[in-house]
């Protein structure tokens, strides 16, 4: 379908970027997951050209984070739309500058009417 969505997920929690891919694909949407910058890096073709970035804030001790990734993003010109997710309170560092970054934060669990939400765009 020519106007499906492609969504970037990253998060470095196995089980559940499997789980968002597999209802993102349920929803009509195109998903890559990835784990790592790294591996966004690697696959920077793909993820540019992506409409919707999800970005876990929080990717592991001693790896860059999801903030990081929306700044390697921003320096691609990336033209989609970047939304972060997390399951930290506020007040973690990493989530309180992901929120002053102008970019929607998730808060994990994430329902099924707000994957509706992000596939439809809102």
């Amino acid at each position: 379908m020519a106007d499906q969505r492609r969504i970037v997920l990253l998060d470095d929690d196995a089980d559940l970027r499997d789980a968002l891919c597999d209802m993102f694909v349920l929803l009509g949407a195109d998903c890559l997951a990835l784990a790592s910058l790294a591996e966004m890096t690697s696959a920077a073709d793909r993820v540019l050209a992506c409409d919707l970035a999800i970005l876990d804030v929080n990717l592991g001790e001693g790896q860059p984070s999801g903030v990081d990734a929306h700044d390697w993003l921003r320096r691609g010109r990336f033209g989609g739309r970047v939304v972060f997710l997390t399951g930290h309170a506020p007040s973690n560092p990493a989530v309180a500058r992901a929120a002053t970054l102008g970019v929607r934060v998730l808060t994990k669990p994430i329902g099924t009417d707000e994957l509706r939400a992000l596939v439809a765009g809102a």
